[in-house]
């Protein structure tokens, strides 16, 4: 007789298309109790023993994490209660249907297997859905389906591999949230209702929310720090010498080299050097230096690494790359998009993905040369492996007549590339540096040429250097320059901080994970504290943000909006994923720590009100008044 097993996975697209490789296209259809969740049914067979297979999903989190009802209410309890109100986890009104479709299903089953996506995300998902079917069948047996891709080699695989999910990566996604929610509400209730109705605020056509969120100030702290120093950059003038030859007979132009003093900030001394260089102008070649070297592929693929490139090379936000990434996973054209691996394990065919890429019209001959010419090298390892997915990679060729957009295409290209680039050679060059002395001050030049582009001819996103192949210079000749100037200039601000450089801070601090990192700089955007230039990508805060930031700074909080705070909280929120600490431990420390914020907070409050007033107009005063 078969068992009868429930599967269950993260949205409806990937039920669909678990349920379509595993059944080879023979699965029906029949609703579930949402519409939008439907069950799929086929005969299957897990290592010997035949299957009634039945397939649904959740979409997302099934439950929600929220006060009781009595602190719902903004004005029921004063924020601090908070930090110790009751809170519960369950199914809210909108997802009532899909719970209906689970425990129906569940009754009638012997087996629950878990297809939700591997990471801690997922696991939560897993006992959401575990209590949830529980309930209405206690008797069932759970299984934990490990997939990366939704293409038949992983899902064959995973389902004959079944093993259990993990509670110590949920609990440690419990302590986030929990975390989030009480530190997020208390600080965000007080100061709305503290400033809100006290100042004349932007877009008052909104209900103003001056929301915090303990990796939202982190992250806009860093997006207020470049800017104010911007704003407190002095520019200073500075003055170098620049020497141009053209060699006889040169087809490529003239060289320039460079002063190996750099450049100094006290005029007269650098135009009594100029005046030395004058007197005596011969240059004389001091040495030729030729050096063989290299220029390495790019480690594989990890999300940040993803949102990182796609920000600098393709002008895309982080949270509309993911978004394209899901996509592109959920219709199996790319491995799963969340991952902080970027090394490949052995047993991975690489060159079987490679091969299935042979037929593209822009890669595929390349792709060939990478399996007939000797370019093909296993990718160097980067530094990090979660041990749930492997470094995004693309898992089957694009389709014919795709109806996609620009912006999804460019996303699948720089996946393959990447990864067709990551299993390259490195480009191989020799470099060439000459130094030159006229009246005894050194001037440098350094020329490449490049022998073999290797990787460099599928991953156009890179070019090596920009010095160009320097012409014949002999040890001990001498040359008389065609100019030798005195060139003047300014220091310059660095620039406002662009999404690429936002990613490297934020994972240098700690601040957020790979699946979050995107969503947290999105909402300085909705929240109205910090806006981006699309054509570059990069971020300023807005007046709002900046004040808010310079409150908590003038107030002596910077451990709540710098971002030492959340990197320990990180910390500690990964020391429950590895079983090393006990949720109720954590959340007891990290609440009375941040409870202890909070009464700081409170006791300089008139300060805060002070230097918001620097920024916005205070209600009800003349227009010639402005309260500062």
């Amino acid at each position: 007789m078969a068992v009868r097993v429930l599967n269950v996975a993260e949205k409806p697209s990937v039920a669909r298309e678990v349920s379509r490789i595993l059944s080879q296209g023979q699965s029906t259809s029949r609703p579930g109790r949402s519409r939008y969740n439907p069950v799929h049914e086929f005969r299957y067979t897990i290592n010997g023993t035949p299957c009634d297979m039945y397939v649904t999903s959740v979409a997302g989190h099934l439950m929600e994490i929220q006060f009781d009802e009595a602190y719902r209410s903004w004005n029921a309890h004063p924020p601090r209660t908070l930090f110790q109100a009751p809170i519960h986890k369950q199914v809210p009104r909108d997802k009532k249907a899909i719970e209906g479709t689970l425990q129906r299903e569940a009754r009638n089953c012997q087996w629950l297997v878990l297809w939700l996506d591997c990471d801690r995300e997922g696991e939560n998902i897993c006992f959401e859905v575990i209590e949830t079917c529980c309930r209405a069948n206690p008797r069932l047996s759970v299984f934990r389906a490990r997939f990366s891709a939704l293409i038949a080699e992983d899902l064959h695989r995973a389902i004959s591999r079944l093993g259990a999910p993990n509670k110590f990566d949920a609990d440690a996604v419990d302590v986030r949230q929990e975390l989030d929610l009480r530190i997020g509400s208390a600080f965000t209730r007080f100061q709305t209702m503290f400033l809100e109705k006290k100042f004349e605020w932007p877009q008052t056509q909104k209900k103003l929310i001056l929301s915090y969120g303990p990796c939202q100030f982190p992250t806009l702290g860093f997006i207020v720090e470049r800017a104010w120093e911007i704003k407190s950059h002095v520019p200073e003038e500075f003055w170098s010498i620049q020497v141009q030859y053209t060699p006889p007979h040169s087809a490529s132009g003239p060289v320039t080299f460079a002063w190996k003093r750099g450049r100094l900030f006290d005029h007269p001394i650098a135009l009594r050097l100029y005046e030395v260089c004058l007197e005596k102008p011969d240059a004389r070649v001091i040495s030729v230096e030729g050096r063989e070297t290299q220029r390495t592929p790019p480690v594989p693929l990890s999300t940040i690494e993803l949102c990182k490139r796609a920000s600098r090379w393709l002008r895309l936000g982080s949270a509309q790359v993911m978004q394209l990434a899901e996509e592109l996973y959920q219709e199996g054209y790319i491995s799963y998009p969340r991952t902080e691996t970027d090394q490949f394990e052995e047993g991975y065919d690489l060159r079987k993905m490679i091969s299935e890429q042979l037929n593209h019209p822009e890669w595929g001959e390349y792709c060939n040369r990478l399996l007939s010419n000797n370019l093909f090298k296993w990718p160097t390892p980067g530094r990090n492996n979660d041990q749930a997915h492997p470094p995004i990679h693309p898992t089957k060729p694009l389709g014919q007549n795709l109806n996609w957009n620009r912006q999804k295409a460019s996303v699948y290209e720089l996946v393959t590339r990447h990864f067709l680039a990551c299993c390259s050679r490195p480009a191989l060059g020799v470099e060439t540096k000459v130094a030159i002395t006229i009246n005894e001050e050194i001037f440098q030049v350094r020329g490449l040429m490049v022998k073999e582009r290797n990787y460099l001819d599928v991953y156009k996103y890179e070019n090596w250097g920009g010095a160009r192949a320097l012409p014949v210079f002999e040890e001990g000749a001498s040359f008389l320059p065609a100019s030798i100037m005195l060139v003047d200039g300014k220091t310059q601000p660095p620039p406002p901080l662009s999404e690429s450089d936002l990613l490297a801070k934020m994972e240098e601090h700690g601040i957020g994970t790979d699946a979050t990192m995107a969503q947290h700089i999105q909402k300085q955007l909705e929240r109205g504290y910090a806006v981006k230039t699309e054509s570059s990508q990069s971020l300023m805060p807005t007046e709002l943000g900046e004040a808010l930031v310079t409150a908590y700074n003038e107030m002596g909080m910077e451990g709540l909006w710098r971002p030492t705070v959340r990197s320990i909280m990180e910390q500690e929120v990964r020391a429950v994923a590895m079983g090393n600490k006990t949720k109720a431990a954590v959340l007891a420390s990290q609440v009375f720590q941040f409870e202890n914020l909070f009464s700081e907070f409170l006791q300089h409050r008139g300060v805060f009100e002070a230097v918001i007033s620097l920024f916005f107009r205070r209600k009800g005063l003349a227009p010639g008044n402005p309260g500062r």
